[in-house]
């Protein structure tokens, strides 16, 4: 399960070390169930290249989707040898996005004047605080424009069956997976658990799952105390895949 950080990246890679020492090349297979909506361009950029990992030490990579691999989601999956997918699981989301709210023109209202002081001209083209001007908007765009481009080509890179019609797929748009697999985006309609059973016959499956600690407390104390700090760390305006 994915979220916008991909909190449990340290995770999956510790699983992806695990099977690549375990697993034999050109003999075993590593399945990856993904379920996530998309998040930062950075964090699902590393998860993707953790994925990409397994298929270097020579084992098959398969990835099954049972409800969603969107945006970042379908940048992970699309690493694949193999995508999977339930009939209506969405899939697809090939597109970038940034939200940035702006109270400069309220905190002028109430003779309230903020001072962005930066070196280099495009240090910050647009910020919660600052004017916000059609230059800094125009770099901002250009900026995001940049991004989905790396996208798409990380996408043709791994599924060159789309390069002659990645401009139509890559609108943003997510499909159910009945329609993406007519796109090119999937390669057939199977639930996770029809996939298992399908190969059950044939390997011997190892799931690997994370440890779950102990805890003095319900809760984690860390987590707590880093929880507004985090918030903060995660601005509107950084692009997400989303």
């Amino acid at each position: 399960d994915g979220d916008i950080q991909v909190s449990t990246i340290d995770m999956l890679r510790e699983q992806i070390s695990l099977a690549i020492k375990l697993g034999t090349p050109g003999l075993d297979q590593v399945v990856v169930c993904i379920t996530s909506p998309g998040g930062a361009v950075t964090m699902y950029g590393l998860a993707a290249s953790q994925l990409m990992r397994i298929k270097s030490a020579g084992l098959k990579l398969v990835v099954c989707v049972d409800s969603i691999a969107a945006s970042g989601g379908y940048l992970m999956g699309v690493t694949a040898d193999r995508i999977y997918a339930a009939p209506f699981a969405l899939v697809g989301s090939i597109g970038v996005i940034s939200i940035v709210p702006n109270v400069h023109e309220l905190l002028e209202k109430h003779d309230i004047h903020t001072h962005v002081i930066t070196a280099g001209k495009y240090k910050r083209t647009l910020d919660v605080l600052g004017e916000v001007t059609e230059e800094g908007k125009k770099k901002f765009k250009e900026e995001l424009e940049e991004v989905h481009v790396a996208f798409k080509d990380h996408i043709v890179l791994n599924r060159p069956q789309l390069k002659g019609h990645i401009e139509e797929v890559s609108t943003g748009e997510a499909y159910l997976a009945v329609q993406a697999k007519q796109k090119g985006l999937v390669d057939e309609i199977k639930t996770s658990d029809e996939y298992f059973g399908s190969i059950s016959s044939a390997y011997d499956i190892i799931l690997l799952q994370e440890k779950e600690k102990k805890k003095i407390f319900p809760f984690d104390l860390s987590d707590m105390a880093l929880a507004g700090l985090r918030t903060s760390l995660t601005s509107a305006f950084l692009p997400f895949f989303c």
